[in-house]
């Protein structure tokens, strides 16, 4: 048990602990009329205290106890109104589907342990230039095939926006701030191991890039308020893991904290929404509540600026630095990075000002009660939303210095950048104007595009789904590329119908008849023959008296008898015994008699 406070350690405490106090204040008036709200912070505080011993760990082997540790919390939480149907099934989604990436995270554990005889950060990292090279990608793809679970890449992703189920708290604590950041803090810590690994970084920013697209592409057309900002949360993630992949640790580290503050923002802005709105979560039956809630939607306006990465507010000043280094690679996979960060960041914007525009500034949709009973949440609503919103707007111009500063040294030796894959001068100052605001510019047309379709032409999508093009493409998207439907039908049906072959064949066929049942059969059939054999009739026992004794001088003789014969492979130790076992019959048999 050994705990390390690095500066990375460090880093990773400011949104676990300011974000999980402010959701905790949040969450004595969000949760104060459930009667089970005992069990539910219960299980906030464990969710804060694992992932403090995850970040915190020296060596993996405690990183992975607050690994496991976050994990089954987070069941636990989401699974937290337990009788709800769809909350089970997303909590035992979000478990199984964790338990994939866990099996090879403990697999790459295993493969570090054997190749470098320890488990401890520091001896590990001293030695990752020394070893094969083959062995170190085989390593980092295992490792990031645990991150893709927790940070839910592609194609374990898909429990994420399930996870919404739970209480709002738990969405912007686990799915938003925390939990989903392990998996990043996880690569980050490796990055010792990962620089050493051409083909484990390739791996990881093609994941990561196509995580981006992949969800922002899906949260376009999503209904539910806290599902969009899910599928936003897999998007930033896609960009974290991205940044990961171009050998930008400090880069990426910064993104983790900077989203982690307007992301809680926005969940805590959507819990207080659909609270003070009759607990709806359908944007399209909402509207116009900018003139009850103007607090909320200032703050979620805020949260939305500064996620699509709007100049000088925090999001800015990561986001936009990961797809300028994208570029500046100058390889495949910088300019596919490059490409799909920068399409992304105009669906981002896109879907953020499409849930700003239907959840405050169109037309009412909702019943008319829940408009009249509809109001500002207090103080314990609104304190975490001003700080949260004031992080979303400064934290970024005050923290960019020393995290990704040209020369920063804040890092020291807790993140390693191979010399090769520095590349932020390049970055900085020597991009084409054009391609340094392609982001910025993409973002600002999406929020426009997205304003101008609900507000001035809301028939506009309901003609494109009308069309069969449309209607596939939405479909499509609707069903988050279908990958649900691959894994129901192909791999899970493979593995129900597997499951009942070794059910019925193997262990209640096979294994039964070799095993317990045969073997039950076996020795009652043999006490049932032998039982015939006592008959009663003195004379069957004479015949059974001569048998035994011609069988038994026919054995003692038998090497005698047949020197060269099949009793040569009986040693003379064993032909000694038996001549000592019929010796004592005899003997012993006057001592019957008399």
């Amino acid at each position: 048990w050994e705990f390390l406070f690095d500066q990375l350690t460090v880093s990773m405490f400011i949104p676990v602990l300011y974000i999980s106090s402010l959701i905790h204040i949040f969450s004595t008036d969000y949760m104060s009329n459930d009667p089970h709200n005992q069990r539910f912070f219960s299980y906030l505080s464990l969710f804060t205290f694992f992932m403090l011993f995850l970040v915190s760990g020296a060596n993996y082997f405690v990183m992975f106890v607050g690994w496991e540790g976050i994990g089954i919390v987070s069941y636990l939480l989401i699974n937290f109104w337990f009788t709800r149907l769809q909350a089970n099934k997303a909590a035992i989604l979000a478990l199984t589907m964790n338990r994939v990436g866990d099996m090879g995270l403990s697999i790459g554990f295993f493969a570090i342990f054997a190749l470098f005889g320890s488990l401890d950060y520091s001896v590990i990292f001293s030695l990752g230039s020394y070893m094969n090279e083959t062995a170190i990608t085989i390593i980092g793809l295992l490792l990031l095939t645990g991150a893709m679970a927790k940070s839910s890449q592609i194609p374990l992703h898909s429990w994420l926006p399930g996870s919404m189920e739970g209480p709002t708290p738990v969405s912007a604590l686990i799915h938003a701030a925390t939990l989903v950041t392990a998996g990043l803090y996880l690569l980050v810590r490796s990055s010792p191991i990962l620089e050493y690994s051409s083909t484990a970084l390739l791996v990881i920013t093609l994941v990561g890039a196509s995580t981006a697209f992949f969800a922002a592409t899906c949260g376009l057309i999503q209904n539910d308020l806290k599902r969009i900002i899910a599928f936003s949360t897999i998007s930033q993630l896609g960009y974290m893991v991205m940044a990961v992949g171009l050998s930008q640790y400090n880069v990426a580290l910064m993104h983790v904290v900077n989203h982690a503050f307007f992301k809680a923002l926005l969940f805590l802005g959507a819990g207080a929404v659909i609270h003070s709105f009759a607990d709806q979560q359908d944007i399209r039956k909402m509207g116009g509540l900018i003139n009850y809630l103007p607090f909320t939607y200032t703050a979620m306006l805020v949260g939305s600026l500064s996620l699509l990465a709007t100049p000088w507010l925090t999001g800015f000043y990561s986001k936009d630095l990961i797809i300028e280094l994208a570029y500046a690679q100058y390889s495949f996979s910088g300019t596919y990075a490059y490409i799909l960060g920068s399409i992304t960041a105009g669906l981002t914007a896109f879907y953020s000002f499409r849930l700003i525009s239907l959840v405050f500034l169109t037309a009412p949709n909702g019943p008319k009660t829940s408009y009249l009973n509809s109001h500002e949440a207090n103080l314990a609503v609104v304190i975490p939303l001003f700080i949260l919103a004031l992080f979303s707007i400064f934290f970024g111009y005050f923290a960019s210095d020393i995290f990704v500063g040209v020369g920063s040294d804040f890092f020291g030796n807790s993140l390693f950048i191979h010399p090769n894959n520095v590349n932020l001068i390049e970055a900085e100052f020597s991009l084409p104007l054009l391609i340094k605001l392609l982001p910025a510019i993409l973002s600002l047309l999406g929020a426009l595009f997205a304003v101008y379709l609900y507000h001035y032409q809301p028939n506009f999508i309901i003609d494109l789904t009308e069309t069969s093009a449309g209607r596939e493409i939405y479909t499509f998207l609707n069903g988050k590329y279908l990958f649900d439907v691959v894994y129901n039908n192909y791999i899970i049906g493979a593995g129900l119908k597997l499951g009942y072959i070794i059910s019925k064949v193997l262990d209640r066929g096979v294994i039964e008849l070799v095993g317990p049942y045969g073997l039950s059969n076996v020795l009652s059939k043999t006490g049932t023959n032998i039982s015939k054999l006592d008959t009663g009739v003195i004379t069957t026992y004479s015949l059974y008296i001569t048998l035994a004794l011609l069988s038994l001088l026919f054995l003692v003789f038998a090497p005698i008898l047949l020197e060269t014969s099949i009793f040569n492979w009986l040693g003379s130790e064993i032909r000694l015994f038996i001549i000592y076992l019929a010796a004592l019959c005899f003997a012993l048999s006057p001592l019957n008699n008399s």
